[in-house]
């Protein structure tokens, strides 16, 4: 069996698995924001369900929204504050404690290896960088599995991604989950558990397999994996409060395909408008001028990303008609770009940082963008519209592209603001 299918097959009660079947399996975190959990919790009443199946692990994050951007937005907050309070929910994130959900979680040791992870938020597919089968639904998949700790699932085929050789610089988890993306489309891996593997991701940090996880969804992949090793383990340990079970795939497993990189020859990578899957190497493009730039978010909002960035824009400026947003994923992200000195290298720079929130990824505020506006970004969508009005224009990259072209004015590789 595959990695997923092992996780799959132990929390469903079963020796073994095979694709396409149908399992109710036991769940180790169940997970929602204030977007989603509102209806969830909504749903939970309309069951008559007095209290959740377990209060340690049922996992509400205020992150999309907060600090409240408007009326609305504090009513759902007020209702997700108010069902923690009522169920006495040990893991309750709210402003000043909280995070981005996808950085927050793996940060305090509340995905583990072998878990199997339920989210009413499609990028909970993140937590398979720790060796866990994670993965998105609705919010009424989420109030069923808080009432009774299980949910449903076709047991996925996997696609196995192995990478080789030695990555060239500036190259991280986000320009090889791009390079996927446009290699097999935003359908590529549909309904499949994407398992990356191969000496390059073994040689990849946490904060970079976090985010070549994260992004499997943007493929159509029911989840993304990343098989624990020693790196696995090291970040893992320190932060557990639970025991967990590190699984590997059989070397005779079944592989609905397999994909070969060589990430020596993968530049950059920069995703233009309006899909994931339309990205391009950033040296081949020429004078995209942009208005914004934003550096942050679930996808690349860890200290890795933030280094980057601050490598890059110390003692330069960022270009007089860009404006700079960094967002840290994390209270705790955030404190240490401070203690680095990180935040005086964004405000010198001409940038702006926010507390954590998801903000403009997903056009909620903290960046929105106006018609005929173009933003360089390291978020993970770049549909029509996602970050505000439906006729401006967002290209994904990683943080070094994001954080050069800030200086530039234009889409634009590292190198040349190094000259």
């Amino acid at each position: 069996m595959t990695i997923t299918e092992k996780i799959l097959a132990s929390h469903a009660g079963r020796d073994s698995v095979m694709p396409g079947e149908l399992v109710m399996a036991k769940l180790d975190v169940v997970l929602a924001n204030d977007i989603t959990a509102p209806l969830g919790i909504e749903e939970f009443r309309k069951a008559s369900v007095k209290q959740v199946f377990d209060k340690s692990k049922i996992i509400l994050v205020s992150d999309h929204f907060t600090p409240n951007k408007d009326i609305k937005s504090a009513e759902q907050c007020k209702m997700v504050r108010d069902f923690a309070r009522e169920q006495g929910l040990i893991n309750y994130f709210d402003v000043g404690k909280m995070g981005i959900e996808h950085a927050l979680l793996p940060e305090q040791g509340l995905v583990l290896p072998g878990d199997a992870i339920l989210g009413a938020d499609s990028h909970t597919c993140t937590y398979g960088a720790v060796g866990a089968f994670a993965t998105g639904s609705g919010s009424t998949d989420f109030a069923a599995a808080m009432i009774t700790g299980e949910a449903w699932f076709k047991i996925p085929e996997s696609i196995k991604f192995i990478f080789y050789g030695k990555p060239q610089r500036w190259v991280g988890g986000k320009d090889l989950i791009l390079y996927i993306i446009g290699d097999i489309g935003v359908d590529g891996a549909l309904y499949k558990a994407m398992e990356f593997t191969g000496e390059a991701i073994r040689n990849l940090s946490m904060d970079s397999r976090l985010t070549m996880c994260n992004m499997a969804i943007e493929a159509g992949g029911k989840s993304g994996i990343v098989p624990p090793d020693d790196i696995t383990i090291e970040y893992v340990k320190p932060r557990a409060e639970r025991p967990y079970k590190v699984y590997e795939s059989d070397p005779d497993a079944a592989y609905a395909d397999t994909r070969e990189y060589d990430v020596s020859k993968i530049e950059p990578q920069v995703a233009l408008p309006f899909k994931p899957e339309n990205t391009k190497g950033v040296s081949d493009l020429e004078n995209i001028s942009i208005d914004q730039a934003v550096i942050g978010s679930c996808t690349n909002g860890r200290m890795e990303d933030l280094r980057i960035a601050a490598g890059i824009l110390k003692d330069r400026k960022v270009h007089p008609y860009v404006r700079l947003i960094v967002i840290p994923g994390t209270q705790s992200i955030y404190l240490q770009a401070l203690r680095e000195g990180l935040l005086e290298v964004f405000i010198e720079a001409g940038g702006v940082v926010s507390t954590p929130t998801c903000g403009p990824c997903l056009g909620g505020h903290m960046g929105i963008l106006a018609a005929g506006e173009k933003c360089i970004s390291t978020t993970n969508r770049n549909f029509r519209g996602r970050m505000g009005h439906i006729d401006s224009e967002v290209y994904l990259s990683g943080p070094a592209v994001a954080a050069a072209s800030a200086i530039l004015g234009r889409i634009g590789r590292p190198e040349e603001v190094e000259k």
